[in-house]
């Protein structure tokens, strides 16, 4: 199989947590590709030039971090990370959603912070800013940071506060104490640990 994506991630991070704890390092080729510079790469195997995206070995191509975690978790977990129905599924698969949500407008305020002064929208920012901001603060309220699941929703969760807390100054350390007990926590996971971004 070979996964296309880029290596500092939050999606991409998602699927190595999963390659990890499924033990399918050997199994995985990365691609390592960033498809604005390099399009060829990317485009003719997925026309939205998104990433990441894993080809399997019988050439089928899966697309977007939620489907390719949950395919390598039935495929070669026995879906040990999402249970196949249920409200553990549901809280699972909506944390997904809250932390793909604050992955998404972290990086639109990140970006629009990259443009030159003049150029940003200040209402831009906020606009996105604040769902990151009241997402983080709902989590805050309502995570048990010593829970002992351990699910797709969950490794979604972390890697948004992991991003947040790199890419965006007003969160860097993790401000939100139970979050980052929460995270620390995970950290102690090699899955987790040895797919931190440097």
């Amino acid at each position: 199989m070979r996964l296309y994506a880029n290596s500092m991630s939050p999606y991409a991070r998602k699927v190595f947590v999963v390659i990890h704890e499924h033990g399918l390092q050997d199994r995985v080729e990365l691609i390592d590709v960033n498809p604005r510079q390099k399009p060829e790469a990317v485009i003719p195997l997925n026309p939205l030039g998104k990433i990441p995206f894993l080809v399997t070995g019988d050439g089928l191509t899966i697309k977007d971090s939620p489907v390719i975690a949950e395919y390598l978790d039935a495929e070669f977990g026995k879906t040990r990370l999402l249970p196949a129905s249920g409200p553990a599924r549901w809280r699972a698969l909506t944390r997904i959603a809250d932390a793909d949500g604050i992955i998404e407008a972290a990086i639109l305020v990140r970006n629009e912070r990259l443009r030159p002064e003049g150029e940003q929208s200040a209402e831009f920012i906020a606009w996105h800013f604040g769902k990151v901001q009241r997402c983080l603060d709902e989590m805050e309220r309502t995570i048990d940071p010593a829970a002992p699941e351990f699910d797709l929703g969950v490794v979604a969760t972390a890697c948004a506060i992991g991003y947040t807390a790199r890419r965006l100054p007003e969160f860097e350390g993790i401000k939100h104490p139970r979050l980052a007990a929460f995270y620390a926590r995970l950290l102690e996971r090699p899955s987790m640990a040895a797919t931190e971004p440097s």
